[in-house]
Order: structure tokens, then sequence, then C-alpha cells
């Protein structure tokens, strides 16, 4: 099946759900008055606040209803799926760092929490960590959805190739200081899972960090087919979900495992 994706590379107000909105919203409607507007649209992580942690308490959306109705709406308006990338969201028992993603009649086919929080950045002090897992489908593709730090685990994102995904979305928040890492991670995990990988990171900077850009789509064989530069940006690619089960049928990968001895 051939699709067009579109991610928005956006850079993001520190703290301000409310700015970060209205430019998802514009943007939105920049890019759906296209001549040839998207199948997909993928947002990165965290874009209605940015990191910063220690006031999530405060701006967090509460059991995610503000999201999910925002987001319900525009998918609707403009008849297209939607990766929301990722929202903090409030719960009873924590906040989880969490992915939403719509398909063009405002249904939620997903909500995924991030499962590895990267200390690092002290995501363990002001974020619950997901524990489940769930594929989901667009348009009879087979897909998952990930975040930022998950991209490091790939035993984890292997659960969900093995549950049959074809695509592989990754909203991120990754630094520049490791840019490399996050070309190389995305590189592979689309060659070791004959998948395609569709990674949107943030643009610009907060008051801790200068994140990376290098929003891209890489195809099965592990060819970058878009890539952005650091600034914010737009880019929109067609890919074709066909190409997996070739590429799987031409090097069986998946039937050579052993996961006896693992």
């Amino acid at each position: 099946m051939k699709q067009t994706i579109c991610l928005i590379q956006m850079d993001i107000t520190f703290g301000d759900p409310e700015a970060n909105v209205k430019r998802v919203k514009d943007l939105m409607h920049q890019v759906m008055k296209q001549l040839h507007p998207p199948h997909v649209i993928v947002l990165p992580e965290l874009w209605t606040t940015g990191y910063d942690l220690k006031r999530l308490h405060e701006i967090a959306d509460p059991e995610g209803e503000h999201t999910q109705s925002l987001f319900a709406e525009l998918a609707k308006k403009y008849q297209v799926h939607i990766i929301a990338g990722s929202i903090p969201k409030k719960t009873k028992t924590g906040i989880t760092n969490t992915l939403y993603a719509f398909n063009r009649e405002g249904e939620v086919v997903t909500e995924y929490s991030k499962a590895h929080l990267i200390q690092l950045m002290d995501e363990h002090l002001y974020l619950t960590a997901g524990s489940s897992l769930e594929p989901f489908m667009l348009d009879e593709v087979v897909s998952a959805g990930f975040i930022c730090y998950d991209l490091r685990f790939p035993e984890w994102i292997r659960k969900a190739i093995l549950a049959g995904a074809e695509v592989l979305y990754i909203p991120a928040q990754w630094p520049i200081q490791r840019l490399a890492h996050w070309r190389s991670l995305c590189i592979a995990r689309a060659i070791e899972n004959q998948c395609y990988v569709i990674a949107c990171n943030r643009a610009g900077s907060d008051p801790n960090n200068q994140f990376a850009g290098h929003s891209m789509v890489i195809d099965p064989w592990g060819e970058i087919l878009a890539e952005a530069d650091e600034r914010p940006a737009i880019i929109q690619v067609k890919i074709d979900t066909d190409q997996v089960q070739k590429i799987r049928s031409t090097i069986p990968i998946f039937i050579d495992r052993r996961p006896e001895i693992y």
C-alpha cells in the first residue's frame, strides 16, 4: 500500500501548551491545504510542553482528554491519520509520556506510554514508565509507536515486529550532541526489522538542551528516503508498504531466528 507521510519537525515553546497547540494547528492547516495532502501526519515527542519536567504537574494534560479531543476533531476535519507525537498525560498514579494515534475518523487507534525513561535527562524523577505495547492499523498497514529513548532498546521494538508491524513511528526530542547515534539507530532499526522507520524529532532548543532535528523516513533496506536538517521543517515522502514483505522474503531473517537460545 502506498502512503504519503508528513513529518512536522517543529520548535517547541518551553512549558507553554497553549502556544504549542496554536503552532500545531497552524502547521497542520499549512500541510493539509497542499494540492496533494498526506495520508499520515507525525508530530514530535512532548510537543505540548517540551522538557519542562519540573512543571509537568501543572501543565500536563489530565487523562489526555484535551489531546484526544483536539486530534479527534483535526483528524475528522482534514480526513488524515495523525500520529500525535507524545504529550505528558496526568493520571491518578503519575504522569506518563504518552503517544496517541488517530485514524481519519478521529478514533484513537493506539495509546502508548514511553517504556524506557532516560535518567540522563531526569525523566525517571518526573514520569512514570509504561509497560504495554499494542500494534495498530492505519489503512490496513500494521504499525507501532515508540518514543525517543526506546530507540536504544531493540528487544522492545522487536516485540512489535513479531506481532506484525511493518511501519514504526518514533517521535523524539533527541539532543544535538548525540545526532550520530540518532541517525545510526534509526537506520539500524529499519535494517534489522526490515520495516519502515518514521522518526520525527524536534528542532530548536530549551534552557538545557539543543535538539538535533534530522527527522527522517527510512525504508526496509535502510535507505534514507527523506531527511530534514536541524531547523524547523516539514518533510513529506511516499512509502510503499508492499516493499516490506518483498524484502522480508528476499532475506528471510525471521525464519532463521533461534528464540530458544536467546
